[in-house]
């Protein structure tokens, strides 16, 4: 049986993995990892996650089933804390929570939910997305397509181009939405333009699906959540996807939820129905420990203002080595090129480079962002960033010129748009 399988690609996010770790030099940075990581590029277990499991493991007394939905205390928990006030303005009875296997889970069960209530529909994604969300929903049988929303040589926003792309989508189809600090681009819409997408999503009745992976790494909890709520309070059906391995550092844990929001009540269940047997028949029931820790942390008043404090710390030393690194390539090429990484939110940020500047910044320098130029801004440390900055500068010169070229040379000529849109020169 096997020996008629062919080899299929490596995932492109462990493949870097395993390069980085595989690479002996002292001198390696690991930008290309999606996981948030301290000022000693350790991605560290909270304090508040430590206390709630040691009193989680000293009171448990069973390893049995908890059910499909998930920890019951969890999805209620998670439930307020993304909606919030929407419990009360649209009813409790139109929304139901499932517990997942992290957001992916959470990804997944949403596609197959909607391939059971339309397997027609297609699914708009933003171009560029992250990886992943290709293969988590398209490996449930849904057709995929791209919205415009990042002009990746001029490093902002094509939002004209994208409310054109949404207009033109279907009735009943899907729009793959991006909750907060969008993946890859760290580029988010701005309230006024959350509204305008409201407004074609109700007028063209698309159905949002929201990806909600960095709840907390924003603007805040509730910042960073505004738009799943206006999205949700505006139409009559959505689907949000939680993931808590970022804001929780539980990765290992696969913790996440499914939210989704129906016309009425009697939708609601029957979407809840169905969700519970999509779970049933891909994994049966959730992990629980994670889950546990969650809720546990988000009952206890104290450990939530631990995970709180703990989380705006994580939350402002991103934003430190945003404009560490912004400050860092402006005093080395002399203008504005590389503001907008300073201005954006989130773990990541798109270069805008090469292919041809992405190995190079690997091969000589070892310092590892994804094909896409994709970097994340979380394995900036004070340490490291200067160390970056030139080698982003000699590897955008070598690309340029074919020849390194220093920051004094660079400085007081703006990196063009040709430069930074893979328009390298052959060398």
């Amino acid at each position: 049986m096997f020996e008629l399988l062919e080899r299929v690609n490596e995932d492109a996010i462990l493949g870097l993995m395993a390069k980085f770790r595989a690479d002996p030099s002292g001198h390696k940075v690991d930008l290309g990892a999606g996981v948030y990581r301290d000022i000693e590029g350790n991605t560290p277990v909270l304090e508040c996650v430590r206390a709630a499991e040691r009193a989680i493991l000293a009171g448990q007394n069973t390893k049995s089933y908890v059910a499909a939905a998930g920890r019951a205390e969890f999805n209620h928990a998670i439930t307020e804390l993304v909606c919030g006030p929407l419990l009360q303005s649209i009813g409790p009875a139109r929304l139901r929570t499932v517990q997942a296997p992290g957001g992916c889970g959470a990804l997944r069960i949403g596609a197959e939910l909607i391939r059971a209530a339309a397997p027609a529909a297609v699914v708009h994604v933003s171009d560029p997305t992250w990886a992943n969300h290709v293969p988590l929903l398209g490996g449930s049988g849904l057709r995929l397509a791209r919205y415009a929303y990042y002009d990746t040589a001029r490093n902002r926003l094509r939002f004209e181009a994208m409310l054109e792309s949404l207009d033109r989508a279907a009735a009943g189809d899907v729009v793959l939405l991006h909750a907060c600090c969008h993946n890859p681009t760290g580029a988010d819409l701005a309230p006024d333009q959350w509204r305008a997408v409201i407004e074609v999503l109700g007028r063209r009745r698309l159905i949002p699906f929201l990806d909600l992976a960095y709840q907390g790494f924003g603007g805040g909890l509730d910042a960073d959540v505004e738009a799943v709520r206006l999205v949700a309070k505006a139409v009559p059906e959505s689907l949000i996807a939680v993931s808590f391995s970022k804001n929780f550092g539980l990765y290992r844990e696969r913790v996440g939820a499914l939210i989704t929001v129906s016309a009425d009540a009697a939708a609601a269940d029957a979407a809840y129905s169905h969700v519970l047997q999509i779970a049933r028949s891909i994994y049966s029931m959730p992990p629980d420990h994670g889950a546990a820790i969650t809720a546990h942390i988000l009952a206890d008043p104290a450990l939530r203002a631990s995970w709180l404090e703990e989380l705006a710390a994580m939350r402002g030393r991103i934003e430190a080595m945003r404009g560490l690194l912004a400050a860092e390539l402006r005093a080395r090429v002399g203008d504005a090129s590389f503001d907008f990484i300073g201005a954006q939110r989130g773990m990541f940020s798109l270069l805008g480079v090469p292919p041809a500047v992405v190995a190079r910044l690997r091969e000589r320098h070892h310092i590892y962002i994804m094909g896409d130029s994709r970097m994340n801004v979380a394995g900036v440390t004070p340490g490291n960033a200067a160390y970056v900055a030139d080698a982003i500068v000699e590897s955008l010169g070598w690309a340029r010129a074919g020849q390194p070229l220093s920051g004094q040379a660079l400085s007081g000529q703006a990196l063009s748009g040709q430069a930074l849109s893979g328009q390298a020169p052959s060398a």
